[in-house]
This record gives structure tokens, sequence and C-alpha cells, in this order.
């Protein structure tokens, strides 16, 4: 948040396992935040857009205060959640009725309070009519705005949306503010466990709002952050560690690692986080394999520079570190790689010129005429190998129109020729460079895709 945001911020604050990120999901409409009966599951902010109002506004889900676990970890919490009551047009202070107030809400309550911010008080697990008399102990909290709701049955959700539109600030400041909040580029900061994507993000925003820590898997959802620079929006989503499968301690940390995958397919663009001081591993192959396989693009990040600094020679080394990273992720040769440090921020502001240069590249686009003339001189310096007898004829070649407003989309070529399957995957990698020698198209993945048509006949 911290100014940078574009539209009212609404945080969601409550002691551990009251139903917070249940709540959250139920008012942003799909699953984002996990639910899990574990206290403290839910440890970082997380963010997205709820459009189901007059008004769309960003909701805050935030971490249990006075959670159990590392004490560390509790500190963190509790801090991210005073920057979500500084930060935040309105609170909704989420309540349990079936345990009924306790000294932790009467804690919270006066914390609440000395914000004098807008707050709803929210009492959740009222599932059915006979749980309506629960919802007068909380009187005793003193909210004037107090509903009784449950976010696992949906019951009472429309009446608190309508609350939190009278309670935001005025439309016509909200509708100025959001211009440009439906399409940001969508940025999926990915990697294994602990090699700093959430100092990463917190370097970039300048803000705690994901906990860091040296204990693996800390961040076990994804995070949503949004973020503005140079009147871009941008949509950061700092994933859980992706592990092996076979080397996860518990089901949480599996969910987690499957929410990192669908983050890097909902992405328009995969920040690839490796650790320098250990090299690119067999798990960041595998992690750059599923960006490529989900044909996005890409931009990777040698983070921890701080520590392998040489004395001297500093430009060599780098040099030397990227061409060996390349080497490593062949198969991610599109990739742009950035030596940097999320710690001490060095080199971070060159990560924003890698992305506006991949923005701009995907819409540069190749004439048909000149590639058709490239292609055809492609196939005559190599023609196409022989497959059962046949082999590969190119007939006509365009590029893809494409979706106007897709932030970032790969530049996709159709290829009109005989018989596809006669396209071995070495020929298309020998086009797709061909193409590049024409066209860069940096952190861009280039799509080929083969249609059949009939050759004509020789009258």
């Amino acid at each position: 948040m911290n100014g940078m945001n574009t539209s009212s911020n609404v945080a969601i604050v409550g002691r551990p396992n009251v139903g917070k990120s249940a709540l959250f999901n139920r008012l942003i409409g799909r699953k984002i935040a996990i639910e899990h009966d574990q206290p403290g599951i839910t440890r970082d902010r997380i963010s997205a857009v709820c459009t189901r109002g007059a008004h769309p506004f960003v909701l805050w889900d935030t971490g249990g205060v006075g959670g159990a676990g590392e004490a560390e970890l509790s500190a963190q919490v509790r801090r991210g959640v005073e920057e979500a009551i500084h930060d935040s047009d309105l609170l909704l202070f989420l309540v349990d009725a079936k345990e009924g107030p306790t000294l932790l809400d009467q804690e919270l309550a006066r914390m609440l309070r000395k914000s004098q911010k807008p707050i709803v008080l929210a009492i959740n697990k009222i599932d059915t009519g006979k749980h309506e008399d629960l919802a007068i102990d909380f009187a005793s909290l003193g909210f004037s705005q107090s509903l009784s709701i449950s976010s696992a049955h949906g019951r009472g959700i429309s009446e608190l949306i309508e609350t939190i539109d009278r309670c935001l600030p005025a439309p016509s400041k909200i509708e100025r503010r959001t211009s440009n909040i439906e399409h940001p580029i969508a940025i999926a900061i990915v990697g294994r466990p602990n090699v700093g994507k959430s100092s990463l993000i917190n370097s970039i925003v300048r803000s705690e709002r994901a906990i860091v820590s040296e204990l693996p898997g800390t961040t076990r959802d994804a995070i949503d952050i949004s973020y503005e620079r140079d009147g871009q929006q941008f949509l950061f989503i700092d994933t859980a560690g992706i592990r092996r499968r076979g080397k996860h301690s518990s089901p949480v940390e599996v969910f987690s690692v499957m929410r990192a995958e669908r983050s890097i397919r909902r992405a328009d663009l995969c920040v690839l986080i490796i650790d320098l001081a250990m090299g690119v591993t067999a798990q960041d192959k595998r992690i750059a394999g599923l960006i490529q396989k989900a044909r996005k693009a890409a931009l990777v990040v040698l983070n921890k520079w701080d520590l392998v600094r040489p004395t001297r020679n500093e430009k060599k080394m780098m040099a030397q570190l990227i061409d060996e990273t390349q080497a490593r992720l062949f198969f991610l040769n599109y990739a742009p790689v950035l030596v940097a440090s999320a710690l001490t921020g060095e080199n971070v502001d060159k990560l924003f010129a890698l992305i506006e240069k991949i923005r701009r590249a995907a819409h540069e686009r190749i004439g048909t005429g000149v590639l058709n003339r490239l292609l055809r001189s492609a196939f005559a310096a190599n023609p196409p190998p022989m497959i059962s007898g046949r082999r590969l004829k190119l007939f006509y070649a365009a590029q893809a129109s494409g979706n106007s407003e897709a932030p970032v989309e790969p530049p996709e070529f159709i290829l009109f020729v005989n018989e596809p399957r006669l396209l071995s995957e070495t020929y298309l990698r020998y086009l797709e460079a061909r193409i590049r020698k024409a066209q860069p198209y940096p952190g861009l993945p280039i799509i080929l895709t083969c249609r059949p048509r009939q050759e004509k006949r020789r009258k």
C-alpha cells in the first residue's frame, strides 16, 4: 500500500483462526488465500481487487495477530497488521461467534480504535438463524457498525459488501484513482524456498509486506501485491517456494506448491530467483521448465550478489555468472539474466528496465512479407528432415494478431504447412532461432503453430 495503490484499501484483521482467509476468498470470489484449521497459516498480507460492490477496492488478508509459532514471525505478523491498519481506508474486524469475545479480541479492539479509521465488526460463523444470539456477546467491544456473517456459507456477505460501499471514500474519488487497476502486469516471483523471493518484493516496494525470514517455507500462500511505478500498474505475486514433491512437510505445503504452479500460469511474466551462493540447482531447472511449459515471458534474477561479490573484476565475474546460468538453463535461453542483491537493493531497479524491454518487445511485429522471405530462406539453407518418407513443406506464414488487452503476450506465428506432424522439435528450435535473428523478442517465448493446408495440384 503506502500510497502506491490506485484504489481504496480494506484490511481484514483478527486473531488466528477466526476465518479471515475464508472471508477474503468469499469477497474476492475465488480461492486465493489458503484456508486451513491450523492457526497461523496466513503469515503474510495478501491482496486482490474486489469488484463485487458498487466500486472496486483492494482487499487485504492479514496474518492472525497473537498466533502460536516462532517469536520472530509473530512480531513480524504484528508489524504487518499495524502497517495494514495505518494504510487502510476501512478495517474489517473479524471475530468468532462460537468462541465468544476473548482477551485477544478486546486487545485488538483497543488497537483498532486508536487508528481512528472506519471499522466494521464482522461476527463470523453465524451459520444459521439459530446462532444469531451469539452475536449479542460482542456488543461489549463497543463498535457501532456490526454484522453477523458466515464466511463458509456466504450468509450476510451481500449486506457486508453494501456496508463496505457506504464506508469507503466518495465514488468519484475511487473512480478517478482506479483508471488503470483492471489490467496491471501480473508478475510471478518464483523459485526454491529461501532464495530471497520475499526480500526482493520488499526491496521493490520498500515495505515489509511479505515476511522475510531465514526459515524455509515462510511464505505459504501466493501473495498478490499491487504496486504502481511511473504510472504503470504491477501485480507482484510472491509465491511459496517450490520444492520437489517428496519433500513437503505438511498438506499445507503441498497446497502451497500447487498454488505457486498456478501462479505461474496466471502471470503475464515470471521472475525466476536463483541463489548465487548455491548456483543453478536441479530444482531451479525444474521451475524453469514449468515456466517454459506454460509459455510465459520470463527473466532470471541471480540473487545474493552481496555474498559472492569479488574484491576486483566485478564485471567479468558478473558476465561469467550470466553465461553459466544461460548455459544451465539453455531451454529458457530467451530469458534475460540480472545479477542483483535483494538485501542491499543493488541492481533491483534494473528489473523494471528489463520488464519494460520485454513489454515493448511483446508489441513488436514482423511484416508478413518479411516473415515469409525469412522462413523460405531458412528452409532453403537447412531443409527439414525426412519423416516417414515425407518432408515438411511451408506454404505461407503470418504473425497472429494476439490479444490487444494482454499486458505481455508472447508472439505467435501461424505456419500453413502440408503436414504439421512433420515439424520436428529440433527443426522448430531452428526456425525460432532464425526468427530471433530478425526480431530478438527478449524475455518472450516464440510460439509456432502449424496448420495443415492442402497442396495445390498442378493442372
